[in-house]
């Protein structure tokens, strides 16, 4: 009730405000939008549902330029004579996507007079200031739950991966080598071991259930309980104080958005804490750990093996400890932009366009910063 009334309070607030000048609905005439995506290059037409890149932009030029709307595309969002910067002036529609992020900054907020909405293909939307959207009056949206099985699957494969010590393996065999003892002395079966989840929302629950037939001791913490079904389904125990629970994991999943709160939670401290050799899978966001922390326990065998797809920042930098660190399975950002969840954010993105153009409101879990007021996941 506390979190409600101070959610009742802040709109109270926030919607008085002078800032809140932007709102979502789209005003009458030609829009200006502007998508910030990888490019394909050379494998662009190896697929022709390789939509999330700057070659196909969604797949949304014909259908937005059809309607008067200028569509402007681009891969170039660092600097301050990046392709995005040139277009901040006078854009109205700004589409960035998690896997490619555009940091949109109070700076940039402040310099794009005419942007009234900033849309997330994709699930994430930490790449944006989120405080300093609300203050400007700006919405804020994403395609929830787009990507979401997507990256839960991703998540179970990386479990294995460190679980079964593949890795060193797969080494082994392009490098012309045969080694059983090099992969066996550090290779597991998943049945019987602690593995908790931080944090349990759709992503969360979609791996508890992927785990169940594992037979495995299933932990998780957030804010709120899951479904008592649910719980009762996959057996997983609910675990209220995040420092009780890590230390009796064998394997620790991130799956928390990234917040002031959350920012670095996995540092030093904590990790000693943990199990020697735990085994940590983080698809979550870079930043929600310490990196150089990750990397002195992965060296000193305190962190067991470390996989996931996010670094902070992104793209990673060739100098990156993390690319050189000891039983790591890292890669790209790329669990939540297989060709499938592609085209779930694809039309995800059309459709809240379109509900904007006609002046309609979006699916409510959609929103990200409403009206001066932030979601949930992020205050």
């Amino acid at each position: 009730m506390a979190m409600k009334r101070a959610g009742v309070s802040a709109i109270s607030a926030l919607c008085s405000s002078p800032n809140l000048t932007r709102g979502v609905h789209s005003t009458a005439g030609s829009k200006k939008i502007v998508g910030v995506f990888y490019k394909a290059n050379e494998y662009a037409e190896l697929n022709p549902n390789f939509v999330g890149t700057v070659e196909r932009g969604l797949g949304i030029r014909d259908w937005l330029e059809s309607q008067g709307h200028q569509y402007i595309v681009t891969d170039d969002k660092e600097g301050p004579d990046c392709e995005l910067e040139k277009h901040l002036s006078n854009l109205h529609v700004l589409i960035t996507t998690p896997f490619h992020p555009a940091y949109v900054t109070a700076e940039r907020i402040k310099k794009a007079k005419n942007l009234q909405l900033l849309l997330t293909a994709g699930i994430g939307s930490d790449h944006i200031d989120l405080k300093a959207a609300a203050e400007a009056g700006l919405t804020v949206a994403e395609v929830t739950g787009s990507n979401v099985v997507s990256v839960a699957e991703d998540e179970l494969m990386r479990i294995l991966i460190l679980v079964r010590n593949f890795l060193p393996g797969y080494h082994q065999v392009i490098n012309g080598d045969w080694n059983v003892a090099g992969i066996a002395h550090r290779a597991y079966d998943l049945e019987g071991k602690t593995v908790g989840t931080v944090g349990a929302g759709r992503i969360g629950r979609l791996l508890l259930q992927r785990l169940k037939p594992f037979n495995c001791n299933l932990l998780y913490h957030d804010r709120i309980k899951i479904d008592p079904e649910l719980e009762n389904q996959t057996g997983a125990k609910f675990e209220e104080d995040l420092d009780v629970m890590l230390p009796k994991c064998d394997i620790i999943v991130l799956n928390t958005p990234l917040t002031e709160k959350t920012r670095g939670m996995l540092d030093k401290e904590r990790i000693s804490k943990l199990k020697k050799g735990v085994l940590i899978v983080n698809n979550a966001r870079g930043a929600l750990v310490d990196t150089q922390a990750v990397a002195d326990a992965c060296a000193s065998g305190q962190i067991g093996g470390y996989s996931g797809d996010v670094w902070f920042p992104q793209p990673a930098p060739k100098d990156h400890p993390w690319r050189y660190m000891p039983n790591q399975a890292m890669t790209p950002h790329i669990s939540g932009t297989t060709i499938d969840a592609q085209l779930r954010y694809a039309a995800g993105t059309k459709d809240m366009l379109d509900r904007y153009f006609k002046g309609e409101e979006f699916p409510v879990q959609n929103y990200i910063v409403k009206e001066g007021v932030l979601a949930p996941q992020y205050q």
